[in-house]
């Protein structure tokens, strides 16, 4: 597997990228990402000015992971968004390898660290269903821990940093985690 920054006319691979946004994200997303239109504009985005585009690709020149990255803070900063292998491709390095690529790219650009904005659509964190206006305004402490992290995040070293009350309707927080990745 070969990671390579995706760019600006490279049609075949822009489709290819297309489908696998549409494809890994059908799953969670079934009312936001149906159409391949929602793919080629989300990759088209990815590709503008300031913005970080990898994809790994294998043996047959076919995409089997996209990354990409939104400059945030002067470029001290990078949200990575999105990630996506397919379902039936996860597990097997492609995800952990964008990452750890992408985290690269971060550093050769003067960045010093990488946030991630998982949002929690499926109760897949301990914040799931929970008011958290109420729970954090009576000062309980409340702490994010998570069941599922997509990318394995907090194996990687990324911690939870914040988080988003009701970003995707009552009781559906969005977590903030993040990784320092200067040393």
């Amino acid at each position: 597997m070969k990671i390579m920054t995706l760019t600006k006319g490279a049609d075949s691979f822009i489709q290819q990228a297309a489908q696998l946004l549409v494809d890994a994200f059908r799953q969670h997303w079934a009312d936001t990402w149906p159409l391949l239109e929602y793919g080629l504009a989300e990759v088209h985005e990815m590709l503008e000015a300031e913005r970080i585009c990898r994809a790994a690709m294998d043996d047959e020149k076919k995409l089997p992971g996209i990354i990409g990255g939104i400059l945030q803070y002067g470029g001290l900063m990078w949200e990575l968004h999105p990630l996506a292998v397919p379902p039936e491709m996860q597990g097997r390095g492609i995800g952990k390898n964008l990452v750890e690529d992408f985290e690269e790219q971060v550093r050769a650009r003067g960045g010093l660290a990488v946030t991630l904005g998982p949002d929690d659509q499926d109760n897949m964190t301990s914040l799931a269903n929970i008011d958290l206006y109420e729970t954090c305004g009576r000062g309980s402490g409340v702490f994010a821990t998570t069941k599922d992290i997509p990318i394995s995040s907090v194996k990687m070293g990324y911690v939870i940093t914040g988080v988003v009350p009701d970003a995707n309707l009552v009781g559906k927080s969005a977590s903030i985690t993040s990784k320092r990745v200067v040393m």
